[in-house]
């Protein structure tokens, strides 16, 4: 098992909706994960969903690699369409300068979040949205230095220059995307954890890599238990619920009343609602381990990062120990 683990953190509230408690939960979870030699944690960002506290990163980032000795901390990520290619590349570079070597930028293109949240985040934006290649080009240029000669914005320099330049993910599961990864030299992190279609991940990886890619990870679902009946048991409580407007746009989304209320903030009476288990690997930590060797080896994916649909704080904890502890024990 030469793979990689990293992790994936939402700051999910809990059935009490306590922010609070969800966010020390998320600080907690990064120090376990670096005392036990897990290769990064990244954290998503959602906006105006209840059960989901995490809503700023890069505020997440900076505490975290405050109390953390080695593992790396990023985002998972910053939902770019949404801001300034120019004030990420300026926060990015402050975080890379409290802690060189360890940070890690991931992009995301979906808005994220609910409606109104978004266009309370756009409020104070163009009218006329730009091309999401056309800001993420400009980032990178922001975040190496490189703004050509004759650009618009020539001149303006993104301060401080990062000490170490961060790891640039590209997040996605197309094929379009991994493509713009590569030729920009970013690595690219899939969304397994959302579309687990083994040939769309073939073909994005495919792509990625004729393209000039290199590092690319998987983020992967998993619920890990003492026991199968105990693993199928937390599986119920990663149930999400598929809400689709009259359009045909549809969106996961973690409660029934997320799901409503996404849809009445769309202004739509006729939509249909549909729970889901999401896809995921479950079961005890040892069948967990044999499942991502498989992908290990039949797909070529050295690196997974572990998205804990479970809401429960012990019951995230004990997993991420006993993966852990049973790939330490099966390497020895």
């Amino acid at each position: 098992m030469t793979f990689r683990l990293s992790i994936l953190d939402k700051s999910p509230t809990g059935e009490d909706g306590n922010a609070t408690r969800a966010l020390q939960t998320s600080l907690a979870l990064a120090r376990l994960a670096d005392q036990l030699g897990y290769h990064r944690i990244w954290f998503a960002e959602h906006h105006g969903v209840p059960a989901l506290a995490g809503s700023a990163p890069e505020v997440l980032i900076a505490h975290v690699l405050a109390i953390t000795s080695r593992i790396r901390v990023g985002s998972g990520g910053v939902l770019l369409q949404h801001y300034s290619p120019y004030k990420v590349a300026e926060t990015f570079g402050v975080l890379a300068n409290l802690a060189p070597g360890r940070v890690d930028l991931g992009i995301g293109r979906a808005p994220g979040g609910m409606p109104a949240g978004r266009r309370a985040l756009q409020w104070e934006l163009a009218a006329e949205k730009r091309p999401f290649e056309q800001k993420l080009r400009e980032l990178d240029h922001f975040i190496r230095g490189t703004l050509p000669l004759g650009h618009p914005l020539e001149g303006a320099q993104a301060l401080p220059a990062a000490a170490a330049l961060p790891q640039l993910f590209l997040l996605g599961a197309s094929a379009e995307s991994a493509r713009l990864a590569g030729k920009l030299g970013w690595n690219y992190g899939y969304s397994g954890h959302h579309n687990g279609d083994a040939s769309l991940l073939n073909e994005v990886k495919s792509t990625h890599a004729r393209a000039g890619g290199r590092t690319f990870s998987v983020a992967v679902s998993v619920v890990i238990a003492g026991s199968a009946s105990e693993a199928a048991r937390l599986t119920q409580e990663a149930r999400v619920f598929k809400v689709t407007l009259p359009d045909g746009h549809s969106v996961n989304l973690p409660s029934e009343d997320a799901a409503r209320e996404y849809a009445r903030q769309s202004g739509e009476n006729n939509y249909t609602l549909q729970p889901l288990t999401p896809q995921l690997i479950a079961g005890t930590p040892a069948q967990v381990l044999d499942r991502l060797d498989e992908l290990h080896r039949t797909q070529g994916i050295d690196e997974f990062v572990l998205d804990l649909p479970t809401t429960g704080a012990r019951a995230r904890f004990e997993a991420l120990e006993a993966l852990a502890t049973h790939r330490h024990l099966t390497a020895a």
